[in-house]
């Protein structure tokens, strides 16, 4: 089991942060999982044990958001457009030099909290009808980023939000998105964790703090807004994501 303090601190810390994220508002905050995890362990590791969590998280999330929650008309196109992705994500990941995908991550993190600052909190719901173009390019689009950085949030949220869903019909389909997404990238992730087993240890000395964060989640739903929550998170995520790309364009230029 991982042994430094700092480990468990900053797991615990950011595992609780993501599963209030999920089972508040439907997710959107394992973005902060690699970037946070990073400072204390690799880029490599974070994104296996970021993996195996946000998997646990979906299994209660679900309990919250039945079928009767998602909007099938989008996941009918959503979906095999993320099944893409993941799969291109798989190869990028396993064939690309691992400080160039650590620089890739960290780019990707900062580009989509940048995004949330300057226009996602500001800009007001949508009202489009179905697009199956737009629905399998953000479903890609999502895959890619969903495996590389665990960032797949944005591409379908932009998409849903132009769409106009209610509240309850947002969160709904994107858990069920995310739950199929993180399931299906789980596999691969766990064959690359049977090369890095300390990964695997590190992911279960975090697990406990998932259903305190589901609890928690489910507390905070209804007495915290969720542009109020995700300001400090994505804050903390923007210096998180500065320190490993930094990092990795420094080891780069070496």
């Amino acid at each position: 089991m991982p042994e430094p303090l700092s480990f468990y601190l900053v797991g615990w810390v950011t595992t609780l942060i993501i599963a209030i994220g999920k089972s508040a508002f439907g997710g959107g905050l394992a973005i902060l999982g690699i970037p946070l995890l990073a400072m204390v362990t690799t880029p490599q590791n974070a994104a296996i044990m970021v993996s195996m969590l946000v998997s646990l998280m979906d299994l209660m999330a679900l309990q919250r958001f039945g079928r009767d929650t998602w909007s099938k008309p989008d996941l009918v196109w959503l979906l095999p457009g993320l099944v893409l992705g993941i799969g291109l994500g798989y190869l990028v990941f396993i064939r690309i030099d691992p400080r160039i995908v650590n620089l890739m991550i960290g780019v990707v993190t900062l580009l989509f909290t940048a995004h949330w600052f300057l226009r996602g909190r500001l800009a007001p719901p949508g009202n489009r009808p179905v697009s199956p173009v737009l629905a399998l390019a953000a479903g890609t689009a999502s895959g890619f980023t969903t495996f590389v950085a665990h960032a797949g949030g944005p591409p379908v949220a932009m998409y849903l939000l132009a769409r106009g869903l209610p509240k309850t019909l947002f969160v709904g389909t994107t858990v069920a998105i995310f739950t199929l997404g993180n399931w299906l990238k789980l596999p691969p992730y766990f064959s690359l964790g049977l090369k890095h087993t300390e990964a695997l240890w590190g992911a279960l000395a975090l697990a406990p703090a998932v259903p305190i964060g589901i609890w928690l989640g489910r507390v905070l739903h209804d007495r915290l807004e969720q542009k109020a929550l995700f300001l400090w998170c994505y804050a903390l995520l923007a210096v998180a994501a500065l320190k490993l790309t930094a990092d990795a364009a420094l080891a780069l230029m070496r």
